[in-house]
């Protein structure tokens, strides 16, 4: 990406970095940060970008303003009528929440305020996710007509599929504390601790082996699409990779021998 595209980027997703903690900040807040062409672009280059520094361990995907992701940007999609410009822009979606599945790093979500259609897709995507308790969150595309289909494949991956239909179906939106009830995140808290949650749990990941986070990450979720033997082979297999790390073997050497103490 060069000149104009760039900081086209750099502005629709801000990213700040703390230590080995690097947040990407949605930053189109008097359009409810909705996933407009160009923030679909922008979000894409960033996850790719942290993705590929090896000094980032953590990525916390945060928003400005009011709301955490209103979903597609609605008024641009009405200004097309053909349908393979729709086609192609849940194809570009879906690369991008795909790019956060199969990113190395844990990504983290900070909700702050609603997180709805998309929006919620971006949360169940996320390996974990805290709220304000004042969020709230639905797959609410229903209500305009439009079931939120794409947004199904990541939150009927998150919570129970009776708790996603319900979301789905009747269009209702969700309190932080029933997310976090049904599993969509990971915990509800009031908004003055919500930082203080995420840089603990940022910050208990960070001082892992990241590549031993890495292949356990793309481990935990190919297992779930197995079969339950398959399932147990491919971890096997992981965990006897896992044993070769130089980090594992340095950190049980030195449990064995402190307990031998």
């Amino acid at each position: 990406m060069t000149g104009l595209a760039n900081d086209l980027a750099n502005d629709l997703v801000q990213r700040s970095d703390a230590g080995f903690v690097a947040t990407l900040t949605l930053n189109r807040p008097d359009k409810g940060n909705a996933l407009s062409e160009a923030m679909l672009a922008a979000l894409s280059e960033r996850i790719a970008e942290v993705d590929g520094d090896d000094h980032v361990r953590v990525v916390v995907l945060a928003a400005n303003g009011k709301i955490f992701c209103g979903g597609h940007d609605l008024a641009e999609m009405r200004s097309h009528e053909e349908r393979g410009y729709f086609e192609d822009l849940f194809a570009r979606c879906t690369r991008m929440m795909l790019a956060i599945r199969r990113s190395r790093k844990p990504f983290i979500a900070r909700v702050h305020g609603a997180a709805v259609a998309a929006g919620c897709q971006l949360v169940a995507t996320c390996d974990l996710a805290y709220a304000a308790d004042a969020a709230r969150f639905g797959v609410n595309g229903i209500n305009l007509g439009l079931f939120c289909s794409t947004p199904s494949v990541a939150v009927s991956r998150t919570i129970l599929p009776k708790q996603a239909l319900d979301l789905l179906f009747t269009g209702r939106l969700v309190d932080a504390k029933r997310a976090a009830e049904l599993g969509l995140i990971n915990a509800a808290v009031p908004a003055g601790e919500l930082d203080a949650a995420i840089a603990d749990a940022a910050r208990l990941i960070a001082e892992k082996p990241p590549e031993a986070i890495a292949l356990g990450k793309d481990t935990f979720y190919a297992q779930g699409e197995l079969d339950i033997a398959e399932a147990y082979a491919l971890t096997g297999e992981r965990m006897a990779e896992n044993m070769g790390f130089p980090a594992t073997r340095a950190l049980i050497d030195g449990f064995i021998a402190g307990r031998r103490k």
